[in-house]
């Protein structure tokens, strides 16, 4: 067997040190997002208005009569969907009146608004999509196999897995820009007041934080797998 085990490690590999950082933030991102979005959860906003309601006064505000609400299942499940032009929200957030609810509410209306305005890393994201579905499911197949066999799996797998680490950089700028996009409705439309507005920016910039792990851990995985083809090519 080539390469992986046979540098007389056994089985420990030491290119995992390489993800001990990821491993640290992302652990440190699931503990922020929980606790702000579970703290501004409890609290309300002052105008009392549900995420529903405070994502249709956003995308009517903005001539987006044809983007149509959804409630869908699922805890923080929610999301923009650019191809049927629908803003789906969970349950808390469609009914809630909370400082959480009308932020994540605001936030994908910020999606909706990027998409109506031809924002750029969002086409560029949405264009990877069918090519990250691809490589994400037959990348990790061919790296399995570059670990067992001789030939160009391995660096076929880590080229294709190279999409997913693209999208997830992508991924960064889109959510960062629809997040201020968020603040500046709430605060423009009178959806907020006062310290509600970085109440809404702290629940924005938690949830960012998972993306931001998403990222870190996708570069490094491929900074690990680099290292790896390298020492198998020794």
């Amino acid at each position: 067997m080539p390469g992986y085990y046979g540098y007389g490690y056994g089985f420990f590999d030491p290119t995992m040190v390489i993800l001990i950082p990821a491993i640290l933030f992302t652990m440190y991102a699931q503990f922020k997002v929980s606790s702000t979005t579970s703290k501004y959860l409890r609290v309300n906003a002052q105008r009392g208005y549900t995420g529903e309601q405070v994502a249709r006064k956003i995308l009517d505000s903005n001539g987006l009569y044809n983007v149509s609400i959804e409630m869908v299942r699922g805890h923080l499940s929610d999301h923009y969907d650019p191809r049927r032009n629908v803003v789906r929200l969970s349950q808390d957030i469609y009914y809630g009146t909370s400082i959480t609810s009308v932020s994540v509410a605001a936030h994908e209306c910020g999606h909706a608004i990027q998409h109506a305005k031809g924002y750029m890393p969002l086409n560029f994201r949405t264009a990877l999509v069918p090519v990250v579905n691809f490589s994400s499911n037959i990348s990790w197949l061919l790296i399995a196999l570059g670990f067992i066999m001789r030939g160009p799996f391995l660096q076929i797998g880590i080229l294709l897995f190279a999409a997913s680490v693209l999208f997830q950089l992508v991924t960064l700028p889109v959510e960062f820009n629809a997040s201020n996009r968020a603040v500046v409705q709430l605060a423009n439309l009178g959806l907020v007041e006062g310290r509600e507005k970085n109440q809404s920016r702290d629940v924005l910039t938690a949830a960012a934080l998972t993306y931001v792990a998403a990222a870190l851990t996708s570069v490094l995985q491929l900074l690990r797998l680099l290292a790896i083809a390298n020492r198998n090519n020794d």
